[in-house]
């Protein structure tokens, strides 16, 4: 398709899909577009579950009459070339990175930023680095990195060389996440039995609980073990690649 905007029917046709149910791979065939800029589209105007075509479309315009008030700012082009990967497949990767993570529940800049950490060999950033890479205010920034830190997805250090904090992507993070949720299913395995015990084994309610505790305690026994089996096998990879 000849030019690079997104028409009103664009939009129009991006919400039905999002409404659909559709990927964004799909809507972007269908359009006959980069799937980068439809995923960009999403993001930048509410994210698959807020996303309004009129709203998107209004927010567009409003942006590009302020591009047209204010004096342009060069900023130096990206390279084509980053150690031997192409900028524009980075980005692209960021962009669909950060949609998952907002599917998953992490607000629309808050994924962004942790898609910029998990794109970069260091895994560490200044919010400065960020601020450029994602060409939004520093505000923006440090709000989504207040978010993470909260969590403990990520943490900060200081670089003593350039008086700067920097954000690394906490290793752990994985392995720490499905470890909360192994003791939440415990937990739950755990008063299941206690309530089939209660109702007592023999009676219908008393052994659909009994299911329920024991399949979350064997589900949960194999995610455990495979956790800590990879956990370890990451961890001799990484001493032995040193």
């Amino acid at each position: 398709m000849p030019g690079d905007r997104l028409t009103y029917q664009d939009r129009r046709d991006i919400a039905a899909g999002l409404a659909a149910g559709l990927t964004y791979s799909v809507i972007a065939r269908g359009l006959q577009r980069p799937a980068s800029t439809v995923t960009r589209e999403i993001m930048r105007n509410g994210g698959p579950a807020g996303y309004r075509a009129d709203q998107a479309h209004q927010s567009t315009k409003r942006r590009a009459r302020r591009r047209i008030s204010a004096p342009p700012t060069p900023s130096p082009a990206p390279p084509a070339v980053m150690h031997g990967r192409a900028a524009e497949a980075v980005q692209d990767f960021r962009e669909r990175l950060a949609a998952v993570l907002g599917r998953a529940g992490l607000p629309s800049m808050v994924g962004r930023v942790l898609a910029c950490l998990y794109a970069t060999d260091t895994g560490s950033l200044t919010s400065a680095e960020l601020v450029q890479q994602l060409r939004v205010s520093p505000a923006s920034i440090s709000k989504a990195i207040g978010y993470l830190e909260k969590q403990e997805l990520i943490r900060r250090e200081r670089d003593p060389r350039r008086r700067r904090d920097r954000y690394f992507i906490d290793e752990e993070v994985w392995y720490q996440a499905v470890m909360d949720s192994a003791r939440v299913n415990a937990e739950l395995a755990d008063i299941a039995e206690q309530g089939a015990k209660v109702l007592g084994a023999t009676t219908p309610g008393g052994a659909r609980l009994q299911d329920v505790s024991q399949f979350l305690g064997h589900v949960n026994h194999d995610i455990v073990h495979s956790a800590n089996h990879w956990r370890r096998q990451i961890h001799v990879r990484r001493t032995t690649d040193r």
